[in-house]
């Protein structure tokens, strides 16, 4: 069924004029690796495309400016109102389009790519596959099917989805497939370590000094097997960065031994708190994300609490030891 749904969707893009392309709110760089990377595929070919994403205001994480044809990106105002094909990437909800979920909904066809395993099957031609480690991995395979050459920004565009989806191939969802997908975007010629560089070692001394503030406040609830810690908007502030540029803080507090599943409340600018869920392999996150109205993986997933940050918390630990109770017999 797969197959039959790239050829579908090589089909829709090969005969449309236009493109324009969406992403998941607050995107990373599988969401806006994948979006760019199929703009320029598809540039190359001939076709006009547009890109953007629902935040308001709108602001390009720092690492964009190493990802070629950044110039595709608009604001959501400045996005079709009612475009003719969308394709819609790494986006596992309706909610997380943010502010252009109109466009996506009056568009005639809607190529849905993403690897949520939370996905409901969404668009007029949904590409999803849960199996696949990221967005960028059902994008390359979507090139293939349409055929032609992959253009080298196109190539690091998606090499930056896949290394960063898969924890620089570490990850459990991580294939010998995503493997062999990776080294044919690395015979490409494209600057790797550059691109490395700017996603993984470009922080500054101020996200540094909010790191710090965010590890001192680390809480154990060996109840609910849980480590985890929060972030608000005073602190980014006072360090001098965006909230955008502390993606990386779940990725420290996950490396806790003592507990499976690791947790940071971030403050967003609206107050609401955005939580983020890893797990080493015990505890399935998704099924606690979407119970908030959330998604993801098993092993990674997130949703946006509606209450302050004491019952936040709250409700994620006592999730998180029904989860852990043994089964009534």
């Amino acid at each position: 069924m797969m197959d039959e749904r790239l050829r579908r969707a090589a089909e829709v893009l090969s005969g449309a004029p236009e493109v324009a392309l969406v992403c998941h709110v607050n995107p990373d760089p599988d969401a806006l690796g994948s979006l760019l990377g199929l703009s320029a595929f598809l540039r190359a070919r001939g076709v006009r495309t547009v890109g953007s994403f629902g935040n308001e205001p709108f602001e390009l994480p720092r690492w964009v400016a190493a990802l070629p044809g950044a110039d595709v990106l608009v604001a959501p105002r400045d996005f079709p109102r009612s475009p003719e094909v969308v394709v819609t990437m790494d986006t596992a909800s309706i909610d997380r389009l943010g502010n252009l979920n109109g466009p996506v909904a009056r568009a005639r066809e809607v190529v849905w790519i993403d690897h949520h395993a939370s996905n409901p099957g969404l668009g007029t031609v949904p590409l999803i596959d849960p199996h696949a480690a990221s967005t960028a991995e059902i994008v390359f395979r979507l090139m293939k099917a349409m055929g032609g050459e992959i253009p080298a920004g196109a190539a690091a565009c998606l090499y930056a989805g896949m290394v960063t989806d898969t924890g620089r191939f570490q990850y459990q969802a991580t294939t010998p497939e995503t493997l062999r997908l990776a080294a044919e975007l690395r015979e490409v010629p494209f600057d790797h370590a550059a691109l490395a560089q700017a996603l993984f070692e470009d922080l500054s001394v101020g996200y540094l000094k909010v790191l710090a503030t965010v590890l001192q406040r680390v809480e154990l609830v060996p109840s609910a097997g849980l480590v985890w810690t929060y972030l608000l908007q005073a602190d980014v502030a006072e360090g001098g960065i965006d909230m955008t540029e502390t993606d990386e803080v779940i990725d420290v507090v996950r490396t806790a031994r003592e507990a499976d599943v690791a947790a940071v409340i971030k403050q967003q600018r609206d107050g609401r708190f955005k939580v983020s869920l890893r797990s080493r392999g015990g505890t399935d996150v998704a099924a606690i994300a979407s119970a908030h109205g959330g998604g993801g993986h098993r092993l990674a997933a997130g949703f946006t609490s509606r209450v302050g940050l004491e019952e936040t918390a709250a409700r994620l630990v006592r999730d998180l030891e029904a989860a852990r109770a043994p089964a009534p017999s």
